[in-house]
């Protein structure tokens, strides 16, 4: 568990899953990631939360607001095994969702900044990577916020999505 002023990131449970679905599976947080998903698209997803920290012991972790005691997103560091063949394949990845009625309360900038911290803590990872498409300017300015570089070399096309990644990345201080 990473805890923050105002965050706990924690692992993902079974019984979260209602609660995932409500927060992540609406219009305007699927507009970026091909729209509203069906039950099964996101138990796939969700599944892949638990079965990243399974595997890794790292994950999009659970992001409750521990004042208020409620799921606000995901954020974490996550071994990028699904992306083979690209130059990110097998990467430390960081990435961030925090649901609509959390945005603009610095959530994923505050959530990223523990979990790539408690990343060069616990794994002797040379980098971490993030990457959107251009469009996400949200996910680019929190990558800018965290000193993440760009690093075009490493850009990539989504495998089934056909989107363009813009990739950053930081070096372990």
């Amino acid at each position: 568990m990473i805890e923050t002023a105002r965050l706990v990131l924690r692992p993902w449970r079974p019984d979260d899953r209602a609660a995932f679905d409500a927060l992540f599976n609406t219009p305007a947080m699927m507009a970026r990631l091909g729209g509203l998903k069906p039950p099964e698209a996101m138990a796939q997803i969700f599944a892949r939360r638990l079965n990243d920290y399974a595997r890794h012991g790292l994950c999009y972790w659970a992001v409750i607001d521990w004042q208020e005691g409620v799921l606000v997103g995901s954020c974490g560091v996550r071994v990028a095994d699904n992306y083979p063949g690209t130059p990110v394949a097998d990467q430390y990845e960081a990435g961030w969702r925090i649901g609509e009625a959390y945005w603009r309360r610095g959530y994923a900038l505050e959530a990223a900044a523990a979990s790539i911290a408690w990343l060069w803590a616990e794994r002797p990872a040379a980098q971490v990577l993030a990457w959107t498409t251009a469009e996400n300017g949200a996910s680019l300015g929190v990558m800018r916020a965290l000193g993440m570089d760009r690093r075009s070399a490493l850009d990539f096309i989504r495998p089934g999505s056909g989107e363009a990644c813009l990739v950053h990345g930081m070096a372990r201080p």
